[in-house]
Formats: structure tokens, sequence, C-alpha cells
């Protein structure tokens, strides 16, 4: 986490952490190489000869009660020694699943989409659309069930008013947007540096809800994300969408996987608020939060429109489920909206699943990413964990 600044253990922890079952990922110092691992009263414990990965671990049939007792688990530490480095490091609390997100779920973001992909992502155009669309657009989306018959009405109208998107053919439309956000275990976990390619002008963090789905579709439970956005890549292109998506660095989770059991539940995150707050060394700050209330598309559905009979993830899938925020606010000058500065402190929250911390910077100045999959199995072979 070289250039990364200091997170406060208790600050990225649930409001009600000591009732919450938290599991994660960490590299240990101790054992050399990675660990899933049970977070409890300040201590994590391992998870390793449970399951050495925690795609397997989420595979188990009775992973709530499995973990009833941390006597059962040896210590690796405390959170502390693993934020500040001494015993290693909070890892992304995910390794072998695919990472996929839903683009356009919310109708804000929608719009902003749809506003990118006008001013064939030139920032000095936004603002000039937004006045000119949102009125148009605005109205109409607001509460809209994707798919719905009163969708399809919707649609027809703004294709009468010649203002038809491919992003809102996704977002209000019968079929999801789903992509592949980044390659498995090349996430970075809390306290990391978040990676932003130095091409881009035009770029914002994308604040979001995770789900582990198992490979059998069960969603097991959540974690937060920032899907970080290049907005003039996708803005020129959709084909580009790929490169404004999967570089290096550019997708954060964590800080743990709060699991479903008696304290927390499906019901919890489609009840959700999620807030932003993005501080500057230029002592630029901007703040706001959404709630997960206002999605297009339930997360069951969106699960399934993931994973079924046509697309199997035998390794389970962590899951982005969209965000509302697409940040407008000027920060280099009238009519520029936001964009990230190097340095920027992004940090994303809701009560029930704590805090995620991230730094930015060039996408050539955080850590490369050399730590596959090949490596992962030798590592584990080494330790005898295979």
């Amino acid at each position: 986490m070289a250039g990364a600044g200091i997170v406060d253990a208790n600050g990225i922890l649930p409001e009600d952490y000591q009732d919450a079952l938290l599991i994660g990922r960490v590299w240990s110092k101790s054992e050399g190489g990675p660990c899933p691992v049970l977070f409890k009263d300040g201590v994590l414990y391992d998870l390793s000869k449970v399951a050495p990965t925690m795609s397997e671990l989420l595979e188990k049939p009775d992973l709530v009660a499995l973990l009833g007792s941390v006597l059962e688990f040896p210590a690796l530490g405390t959170l502390e020694a693993f934020l500040d480095g001494s015993a290693g490091e909070l890892l992304a609390p995910n390794d072998l699943q695919a990472v996929k997100a839903a683009g356009v779920t919310f109708a804000d973001s929608m719009l902003e989409r749809v506003i990118e992909e006008q001013a064939k992502g030139d920032p000095l155009r936004a603002q000039e659309i937004r006045v000119k669309l949102a009125p148009v657009l605005g109205d109409n989306l607001k509460g809209l069930e994707a798919g719905s018959e009163k969708a399809a009405e919707v649609k027809k109208l703004l294709q009468e008013l010649g203002v038809w998107s491919q992003y809102l053919e996704v977002g209000i439309g019968p079929d999801a947007e789903i992509f592949s956000k980044a390659q498995p275990m090349s996430s970075v976990g809390c306290g990391a540096l978040i990676g932003v390619h130095p091409k881009s002008q035009w770029n914002n963090p994308e604040p979001e809800i995770v789900l582990a789905v198992a490979s059998n579709g069960r969603i097991l439970g959540a974690a937060l994300g920032n899907d970080v956005n290049l907005r003039d890549f996708e803005g020129r292109s959709a084909l580009l969408l790929s490169k404004a998506k999967d570089n290096n660095a550019s997708c954060s989770i964590g800080p743990f996987i709060r699991l479903f059991d008696a304290n927390f539940s499906l019901d919890d995150v489609e009840k959700a608020r999620i807030s932003l707050a993005v501080e500057g060394k230029d002592g630029f700050t901007m703040t706001g939060v959404s709630a997960m209330e206002a999605i297009s598309r339930t997360p069951e559905n969106l699960v399934s429109q993931l994973l079924n009979r046509d697309h199997q993830y035998p390794d389970g899938a962590v899951f982005f489920l969209g965000t509302m925020f697409a940040p407008v606010k000027d920060r280099h000058g009238p009519g520029l909206g936001f964009t990230h500065a190097k340095g920027d402190r992004v940090e994303i929250s809701s009560p029930k699943l704590g805090k995620l911390v991230n730094w930015v910077a060039s996408t050539t100045e955080c850590p490369e990413w050399t730590f596959g999959t090949v490596a992962l199995m030798r590592n584990l072979a080494k330790r005898g964990l295979l």
C-alpha cells in the first residue's frame, strides 16, 4: 500500500460490527501468502484450513454455522496490524471469483450516461446537453421499473422525441447491462491506491454495493465497491467500455464481505444508503448519498441475468450493482464538472457495511498486479494448503 494514507481500524467497521459476520482476505507476512479471514473483536482469524481461497469458502453450504466459533481458528493478528502493514496487508475480499458489474441501474446515472454519449466524452459540452436533456429524461425516468409495460411506453415516447440511447435501452429495457469489471484477483482492498488512467481528463468514483454470489446463484452477502470509471473514454465510444473500466488498480472492494445471517439480510441491502466523500489535496471536497431503493431492477433480478442456465461461474462471482452517482460538481473550472486529482481520498460507506477508503493515483503509479492464479496455486501448494 505504498503511497496510501492511514486508515483507522474502528472507522472502517459497520456500526453494528459486534453483531456482524465479517469475512475477508489478507496477505499475511507470518503465513507467507494470502489467507481468507474471519474478523471478530478486533482480531483476524485464519480460515485457510477451512478453505484456502475465498471462492471455495463461499461455496460451503453451512458457512454461517461453520464460522460460529472463532476459537477453532488461529489468530493472525489485529486489524490494525494489517492496516499499518506490520502484519501484512488487507486485500480485496475475493480471489478466484469473476468480478462482474451491472451498469445503468439508477435513473440519475442513466441520464449522465446519455449526456456522456451526446457529448462524445467532452466535459465542456456536458452542461449544455444536461440542461437540454434533464427536463425531458428526468421526469420520465424517475421511479420507472426496468422492463415494465410503463418502461416500454416511455421508450416509445423518447424514440418519438429523438432522444433514445443505447444507455436507455439497458437502463429501462428488459435486458440489463452486465459486464466484466476486472480480472479475478486484480481488485484492491481498503487502504490501497486506486488507479485512474493518465490519459483520462474526465473520470469519477462509482460507489456501489457488491454482492457475493455462489456458483449456484445464491446471494451470500455484500461488501462495498468502487467501480472507478473514465467518463471521457466511455463517452467517446461504448466500445471503449473495457478500457474505461478495467485498468491497473481501478477496482476496489472491501473492507469485508458481510455474510447474511440473523442480523443482516438482502432486505438490508435493498434499503441501504451509500455515502461518498472525496477530499482532495487541493482543498476540494465532494459528498453525496444514494439510496438503493432508487434502483431500477432488484438485486435478485440482476443476479438472475448474471448467472443462469445460459451462463455459469463455477468459482462464483462478486457483482457490482451499479451507482446513482455521476458527480457534476465543478472542480477545475465552470462547466468542467468533476474529475479526480492525484492524491484524492475517496471514502465509500454504508452503516451496515462499514467504510471503504482508497487514495487516487495514476494507474502507472499504482503497484502492478503480478500475483495471478498460477502464483496463487503455487503459493498454496508450497504452504501445504492444496
